[in-house]
C-alpha cells in the first residue's frame, strides 16, 4: 500500500489540537477527592515524631501512613530498597511520610501545612566524591549501587605501543525532563477490593507489578490505564509507580477515587532526573591517528535509591568507547548512592553522558596529534565487520561513516574548521552534499565563531539478553467491521508510536491506514509489550506486529481455502464464517545474538542507530554568551517509517540536548533544589532554536520491521559534544563540564589566561 515511508498525519493529532483529548487532570470521577504527601525537609536523618496540629479538624480528611499499606512498604523496580513511605531513616529531601486526601485540593494543602515532622539530623552524603570516600555508608558496605567492567585485548601493551597518550576528565550535571504535563494519577477502588488506575505514564505494566507487591493483590484485581500524556522523556517510566502507590493507598482508605497531581515545584523537587556523571579517559594513539588503547572510568550519582540506575549505568557503559575501532579497551563503571532524590530514566539513558565524554575527548586527541577532528573520526569509525569493545562483530546496518561524511560535507566542516585553525593541514574528501540552509550571517563585531563535530550511536532495544527475557507481546484484532485494532502496551507520549505502529500494520497487511486503530494501553485489555523505553517500540514491537500480520494472513488464507487474494477479501470471507480474530505474538530475538551477562561480552544490541552532528556557535567576547547558530544532523535510522516524525524526533531531541549542553543547571544547597520552577530552571525556547538541517540516512536492519531501527533517543547523544567542540574551535578553550554556561566559560578563560601569563 506504500504506507510506510509516507508522512501520515498523526492518528492522535485531531483529538489533541481540538482539545477533546483527556489528560489526567481533565478527568473527574463521582465522589473524587484530592491527595497530597507530607514530605521530609532534610536530606539525611531519622524521624522522631509526626505531630498533627490539634487546631485542624482532622475528621474532614483521610490520613494514611505506612501502617495503611496492605502489602509491603516498597516500590518495586529493579531492587526493593525504596520504601513508599518513610519507615524510620530519611534518605533524601522530599520523601513522603504521611498521605492526606480531602474533598478539595485546597483543603488537602491546608491539612499538609498542619503536620510537623520532628527529626534527628545526620550528616548527608551529597557528592560522588563523598560517597566514594565513604564519608558515611548509606548503601551496602561501600555505597556502590551497581558496578561493571570490560577488558578487551591488552591495554597496558597498547599504551606502550602508542605514540601519544591523552587524558581527560569530563563531567555532566543532572537534567530535568521538563515535560509540559506534571506527574498525575487517579486511583479508584475497584471490583472485589481491587484498584483501578488511570494516569500520565510510560509503562502501565511497571505500575501493575509495583502495585501487586505494595498492595498485596494479584494482577487480576488491578487495572492500569494510560490517559493522554503531555510528554515524558523517561521521567514517567519509573516515578509513576511511586505516585500510583500514594494514590492507591489513599483510595483504599478513603473508599473513593483519589486524584494526585503535582504542581511544578513538587514535581521538580522529588521526581527523578538524569544521572550526573564523571567520566575519565586515558587514550593511546598512533601519530597516524589510529586508536590503540582506551582506558575509561565512569561514575554516576545514583541518588538515594536504586530505581533504574543499574541499567542506566549499563547502557552508558556500553556506549562509552563511542563508534570507534580500538583493539585494547578497559572500561570500569560504578554508580554511587548519595542523599539526593533518586535519579532515573531520561532520554538516552546513560549514553549521552558517556558519549559526551568520548566525543569531547576525541577532539582533544586530534589537537594533541595535530590532526583534523573529522579525519581522526574518519580513520577510526566503525564499519561492517568491525569489532566493538564487547567483542560484538557488526554484521549489517552500520551507517556511521555515511553520517559522518554527509554531515561534514553539508556543513563545509573542514573549510570552516581550518578558518579558525589556519595551521591545520589536510583536505576534506567527504561525500558531496549541498546544504539547503541559507548563507550564514556575517560574524558580528565582538564575537568569535567556531564549528564542532560529534559522531555517535545508540543501541536499539534492551541491552544484551533483555529482550529475550522480556519477550514483549503485541497483537492485532480483526474487528467485525473489517477494520484492525493494534493491541500493545506501548504508550503514546508525543513521540508518534500510535501512528507509526499502525503504519507498519497497514503496510504489512496491504490496507489503508484509515482501517487501523490502536487500543488504549490498559493492562486489563492489552498484552504486556514491555516498557516504552530504550528506542525499542518501532524496532522491537513493530517487528512483533509484522509477525502478527503474517500469521493473520496465513489464518485467513487457510480459512478461505486459498493461498492468495487481497487482505480485505480474505478478511470478509473469514468474518462471515467465523467472526473476529485476534493474533498475539511474542518477540523472538534476532538470530545469532549471543550475550553473557556475567562477563558483559557479546552482542550488546541487535542493531545500532548512528548519527553525526555538526554545530556552529558564536561566542560573545565580552559577555561569554554562547549562541548555537546552526546544527547539521545526519542520522541512520534504518528506514524512516514516517519521515516527518523522524525529523520531529531529531529536531526535538537535538534542542533538548542543547539545553543540557548550555543552560540546564540544577543548583542545590544542602540537598535542596533551588531552581525548582521554569522561571529559574532555564530550558530552550523557540528563540534558542538554531537553523537545523536534517539528513536522513537509511541503512536497513534486516530484522527490523521493514528495515526500521529506533530513533527516539539517538538525537540526544550528539549535540552537547558538538557544541563544546565548536566552543573550543571558536575560543581555544576546552570545556570539559556541562552545562557550558557563560560563567563556566569565563572561569575557564581566566584559568587559561593565568596559566599563559
Amino acid at each position: 500500500m506504500g504506507v510506510v515511508g509516507q508522512n501520515a498525519v498523526r492518528l492522535d493529532g485531531r483529538e489533541k489540537v481540538t482539545g477533546r483529548a483527556l489528560y489526567v487532570d481533565d478527568i473527574v470521577m463521582p465522589g473524587m477527592w484530592h491527595g497530597v504527601a507530607v514530605r521530609t525537609t532534610i536530606p539525611s536523618g531519622k524521624v522522631l515524631s509526626v505531630v498533627f496540629d490539634p487546631r485542624f479538624n482532622w475528621k474532614k480528611v483521610v490520613v494514611a501512613d505506612r501502617h495503611d499499606i496492605p502489602g509491603r512498604n516498597v516500590v518495586t523496580m529493579i531492587e526493593e530498597d525504596m520504601p513508599l513511605l518513610v519507615h524510620d531513616e530519611i534518605r533524601h529531601i522530599g520523601e513522603a511520610i504521611v498521605l492526606i486526601a480531602a474533598p478539595t485540593k485546597k483543603m488537602a494543602e491546608d491539612a499538609r501545612r498542619h503536620v510537623e515532622i520532628r527529626y534527628e539530623e545526620w550528616q548527608p552524603v551529597l557528592t560522588i566524591e563523598d560517597s566514594k570516600a565513604k564519608k558515611r555508608v548509606i548503601h551496602g558496605s561501600d555505597n556502590v549501587i551497581s558496578r561493571y567492567k570490560i577488558d578487551k585485548g591488552d591495554v597496558s601493551a597498547g599504551f606502550k605501543d602508542s605514540d601519544a597518550i591523552v587524558e581527560g576528565v569530563y563531567r555532566t550535571g543532572a537534567q530535568e525532563q521538563a515535560y509540559i504535563e506534571p506527574q498525575g494519577i487517579i486511583a479508584s477502588p475497584g471490583k472485589g477490593g481491587g484498584v483501578d488506575l488511570v494516569g500520565s505514564m510510560q509503562c502501565p505494566f511497571y505500575i501493575l507489578k509495583a502495585l501487586e507487591r505494595l498492595l498485596g493483590m494479584s494482577e487480576t484485581k488491578l487495572s492500569v490505564k494510560q490517559a493522554t500524556v503531555g510528554g515524558a522523556f523517561g521521567g514517567k517510566e519509573d516515578y509513576p509507580s511511586v505516585l500510583a502507590g500514594y494514590a492507591s493507598v489513599l483510595a483504599l482508605k478513603a473508599k473513593r477515587p483519589v486524584k494526585m497531581i503535582y504542581d511544578r515545584n513538587e514535581d521538580m523537587n522529588v521526581t527523578t532526573k538524569r544521572h550526573p556523571s564523571v567520566v575519565r579517559h586515558r587514550t593511546g594513539v598512533k601519530k597516524n591517528g589510529m586508536l590503540v588503547a582506551m582506558d575509561i572510568g565512569i561514575e554516576l550519582d545514583a541518588g538515594a535509591y536504586t530505581t533504574l540506575t543499574p541499567v542506566v549505568l549499563s547502557r552508558g557503559f556500553l556506549h562509552s568507547a563511542g563508534p570507534y575501532r580500538c583493539p585494547n579497551v578497559r572500561i570500569a563503571g560504578a554508580a554511587f548512592a548519595t542523599n539526593a532524590p533518586p535519579n532515573g530514566a531520561f532520554r538516552g539513558f546513560g549514553a549521552p553522558q558517556t558519549l559526551f565524554a568520548v566525543e569531547a575527548h576525541m577532539d582533544k586527541i586530534a589537537e594533541e596529534i595535530g590532526m583534523s577532528p573529522l579525519e581522526l573520526r574518519r580513520i577510526n569509525c566503525l564499519k561492517v565487520g568491525d569489532e566493538m569493545a564487547t567483542g560484538q562483530i557488526l554484521k549489517e546496518s552500520v551507517g556511521a561513516l555515511e553520517c559522518l561524511e554527509k554531515a561534514a560535507a553539508a556543513s563545509g566542516f573542514e573549510r570552516k574548521w581550518r578558518a579558525s585553525l589556519p595551521l591545520c593541514k589536510g583536505e576534506s574528501e567527504g561525500i558531496e552534499v549541498r546544504s539547503t540552509l541559507p548563507d550564514p550571517p556575517l560574524q558580528r563585531e565582538g564575537t568569535v565563531r567556531g564549528i564542532g563535530i560529534s559522531l555517535f550511536m545508540h543501541g536499539g532495544g534492551f541491552t544484551g539478553s533483555g529482550e529475550a527475557k522480556m519477550k514483549g507481546k503485541a497483537g492485532i484484532r480483526l474487528e467485525r467491521d473489517g477494520k484492525l485494532t493494534v493491541l500493545t502496551g506501548c504508550t503514546e507520549m508525543g513521540q508518534g508510536a500510535h501512528t507509526v505502529l499502525p503504519q507498519i500494520v497497514a503496510e504489512c497487511l496491504g490496507v489503508p491506514l484509515s482501517c487501523v486503530r490502536v487500543e488504549t494501553p490498559d493492562t486489563s485489555k492489552v498484552p504486556d509489550s514491555g516498557p516504552t523505553v530504550a528506542s525499542r517500540v518501532t524496532m522491537v514491537i513493530g517487528k512483533v506486529l509484522c509477525v502478527c500480520a503474517e500469521e493473520m494472513k496465513r489464518r485467513l488464507s487457510e480459512a478461505a481455502g486459498r493461498d492468495h487474494g487481497d487482505f480485505r477479501s480474505l478478511a470478509g470471507s473469514f468474518l462471515k464464517k467465523r467472526g473476529p480474530l485476534t493474533i498475539i505474538e511474542a518477540y523472538e530475538p534476532t538470530p545469532g545474538i549471543h550475550w553473557d551477562d556475567t562477563t558483559y561480552h557479546g552482542d550488546a544490541y541487535a542493531a545500532y542507530s548512528w548519527g553525526c552532528d555538526v554545530a556552529e556557535v558564536e561566542v560573545d567576547k565580552d559577555t561569554f554568551e554562547i549562541k548555537v547558530e546552526r546544527m547539521y544532523m545526519a542520522h541512520d535510522v534504518g528506514r524512516a517509517v514516517n519521515p516527518q516524525m523522524v525529523e520531529g524526533q531529531i529536531e526535538g531531541g537535538t534542542l533538548q540536548a542543547l539545553g543540557w549542553a548550555l543552560m540546564e543547571d540544577n543548583r542545590y544547597d544542602g540537598g535542596k533544589l533551588l531552581n525548582n520552577r521554569f522561571q529559574t530552571y532555564i530550558i530552550p525556547t523557540t528563540m534558542d532554536t538554531p537553523f537545523l538541517e536534517l539528513i536522513t540516512v537509511e541503512h536497513p536492519f534486516s530484522h527490523g520491521p521493514l528495515g526500521a531501527k529506533g530513533v527516539g533517543e539517538l538525537p540526544h547523544d550528539g549535540a552537547a559534544p558538538a557544541v563544546v567542540n565548536a566552543i573550543a574551535n571558536a575560543t581555544g578553550i576546552r570545556i570539559s563540564e556541562i552545562p557550558a554556561t557563560p560563567e563556566r566559560l569565563f572561569e575557564e578563560c581566566k584559568k587559561k589566561h593565568f596559566r599563559s601569563s
